[in-house]
């Protein structure tokens, strides 16, 4: 073989094999991706979510809890807006995601349909992207932080309730089992601490926390590493015979401000689920803890890393997706 051949074998290998092991990205999102294509549309997006959420304020924990369960099942696409039909019960469906309020749905779909409004926007924008912003709106709307949201994601093109099992983090989760679940998502656990901080504005029914002020063992009705006081205000507005429909206030003290009052909460033994109480308890994430408990600022530049990352999960391009006309419904 000539020298010249074979080197040109050689760098053709050498491609090969590089792009076997290191893959190029199938997919690039990035900021101000619809200049091009409706420039207005985070004005528009943000106008619609305004408005949203000055008629309930459960819009804001709503769309934050709808994003984050998107994304976690395979990633950003809007699949968990679906519909179930007569042939699919779709991922909205599954057990995990009954709890999701209806008032993160309905956001999405009249930012969707303000967008599509305009006539040079009209199935332009995936819902995929009008969650994400949504998201980033509704955070700032509640006194977080504002961030630039990176866009460019399609929309999915399957929904299932089964593929939602073991995608999500329970309450009862300890630190290597949150941890597990979030680097399977490209997360670590300094992201998952910072993520789980949205719980600030969260509600919750009583029966996800239940088994901790009542049977907690057979040693302690009450989960010994839960405030006492907090534990007695928990059963006073969770008695054992409670409407399911029934929830409250996961952060006691500042439920409608997007702050740092959760780490402060848990240095105080108020977290509401195990899965937060654990983030102090575990020697391993209570530095990060207190760390954020005694620096808002710092808390929320991580919290901005973390969500956009959370919005780098699974993103779908090509034929791999597409711009649904209604994201309750594929094309």
């Amino acid at each position: 073989m000539k020298m010249a051949s074979r080197f040109n074998l050689i760098v053709v290998l050498s491609l090969c094999l590089s792009l076997c092991l290191f893959p190029t990205p199938t997919a690039s999102l990035q900021q101000n991706y619809y200049a091009n294509i409706c420039p207005n549309v985070e004005n528009i997006v943000r106008d619609a979510v305004k408005k949203k959420f000055n008629q309930t304020f459960v819009t804001v924990p709503a769309t934050i809890r709808l994003f984050f369960h998107d994304c976690f099942v395979q990633g950003c696409d809007a699949s968990v807006i679906i519909a179930s039909t007569a042939s699919n019960t779709a991922e909205k469906d599954n057990p995990d995601n009954l709890s999701l309020a209806g008032d993160g749905f309905d956001t999405v779909i009249k930012a969707k349909a303000a967008v599509d409004a305009v006539p040079s926007c009209t199935n332009k924008v995936s819902c995929a992207d009008i969650l994400a912003m949504a998201t980033r709106d509704v955070i700032a709307l509640s006194g977080g932080p504002s961030y630039a949201v990176e866009l460019g994601r399609l929309d999915g093109l399957v929904s299932t309730a089964a593929s939602v099992n073991e995608k999500l983090p329970q309450p009862t989760f300890n630190l290597n089992q949150l941890n597990a679940l979030f680097a399977a998502n490209g997360l670590s656990q300094e992201d998952m601490i910072a993520l789980s901080a949205a719980h600030t504005v969260g509600f919750s029914h009583c029966s996800r926390f239940a088994n901790r002020i009542y049977n907690f063992s057979t040693q302690n009705l009450v989960d010994p590493t839960l405030n006492k006081t907090y534990a007695t205000q928990l059963q006073g507005m969770c008695p054992q015979n409670v409407d399911p429909r029934i929830a409250i206030n996961m952060d006691p003290n500042t439920p409608q401000i997007f702050d740092n009052m959760y780490f402060k909460n848990l240095k105080q033994h108020m977290g509401l689920f195990t899965s937060d109480e654990v983030l102090f308890t575990d020697p391993r994430s209570k530095p990060t803890v207190d760390a954020w408990a005694s620096s808002s600022t710092n808390f929320q530049k991580a919290f901005v890393t973390a969500i956009t990352k959370l919005g780098r999960v699974g993103v779908k391009t090509g034929s791999n997706g597409n711009i649904r006309r209604d994201c309750a419904v594929f094309n």
